[in-house]
């Protein structure tokens, strides 16, 4: 099982290298990213965009684009179509957001004709590498889904597990959060939480083993969970939280970056044809970059 994102690189050397197409490429940090994933065997991409900018910033930045395929487009909507087509047609494995905004690139994910719509749900699951945890903790969702039903809750573990396989955990514990670890019937989260945990055990969610409801502290903590008399093996094991809506998810994937060496993440979308990154503006470099290593990884597990 991979613990952590130097592993995540070690892996991904190891393995044929994917192609990532960027969304309206003339982007600094973006291109960055990609100079360095190219250079350390981690990705090749093809970039669209605005051709003159892209090969402006990468003088800037001493970046080679020798090899590199550019597709000139300078209007940003239609850029995010033309580099999900280049998914979608298998040119490329992943897709990335570069200096567009969100709605026109998710519309560009979702476009019926070039995109990469599947039907399933589409979730963020942001992954975290924070010592002194000997594994990586993923968070779903913060980003994406905002309120989800229990069959989205289903869907967001689904796609948070497939995650979790790409790297290596072949039964990852799964701890849907609540404010509590008791069900409370005017607590409607703890109330998904143990159907849940049923839907599991009968087999209707599977790859994982789902137990709650848990809080955040007996979810992450064994000796939380030993206070607590939880005796369970996701008890202070967790490796993926469930967060019951986007405010829950958002804060506790903020509150990691800024104050527990939160370089040490990363994060996509799941549910798509292929893994699809989009970093905010905010995000540091090392973000961007461990992004594109977990959609490589996972984009080589599609095609076991």
């Amino acid at each position: 099982m991979i613990r952590s994102f130097d592993e995540v690189f070690a892996k991904i050397k190891e393995l044929p290298k994917k192609v990532v197409a960027v969304a309206a490429a003339e982007d600094d940090a973006v291109l960055e990213a990609i100079n360095f994933c190219r250079t350390n065997g981690l990705a090749e991409a093809i970039l669209v965009g605005d051709e003159v900018e892209i090969q402006r910033i990468a003088k800037d930045l001493n970046m080679d684009l020798t090899g590199i395929q550019i597709i000139n487009e300078q209007d940003p909507a239609k850029s995010a179509l033309l580099a999900a087509e280049q998914v979608s047609t298998g040119k490329a494995d992943m897709l990335m957001k570069g200096l567009v905004d969100t709605k026109s690139f998710l519309r560009a994910v979702l476009n019926k004709e070039v995109g990469l719509r599947t039907g399933n749900l589409i979730t963020h699951v942001g992954v975290f590498d924070i010592p002194p945890y000997d594994r990586l903790l993923h968070i779903t969702d913060g980003a994406f889904t905002m309120y989800p039903t229990l069959e989205q809750k289903v869907g967001l573990i689904n796609n948070a597990v497939k995650l979790a396989h790409s790297l290596g955990n072949e039964n990852p514990k799964v701890a849907p959060i609540c404010a509590v670890e008791v069900v409370n019937p005017d607590m409607p989260a703890t109330l998904d939480a143990e159907k849940l945990t049923q839907m599991n055990l009968a087999g209707e969610i599977t790859g994982c083993t789902v137990y709650g409801p848990l809080a955040f502290d007996n979810a992450i903590d064994k000796e939380a969970a030993h206070h607590k008399k939880i005796d369970h093996p996701v008890a202070g094991n967790a490796d993926i939280f469930l967060m019951a809506n986007i405010e829950a998810g958002n804060a506790a994937f903020k509150a990691i970056t800024y104050t527990c060496q939160g370089e040490r993440h990363g994060g996509i979308l799941m549910g798509a044809a292929a893994p699809v990154i989009v970093t905010s503006r905010a995000d540091s470099f090392e973000a961007k970059v461990n992004s594109i290593a977990l959609a490589a990884l996972a984009a080589a597990h599609e095609v076991k």
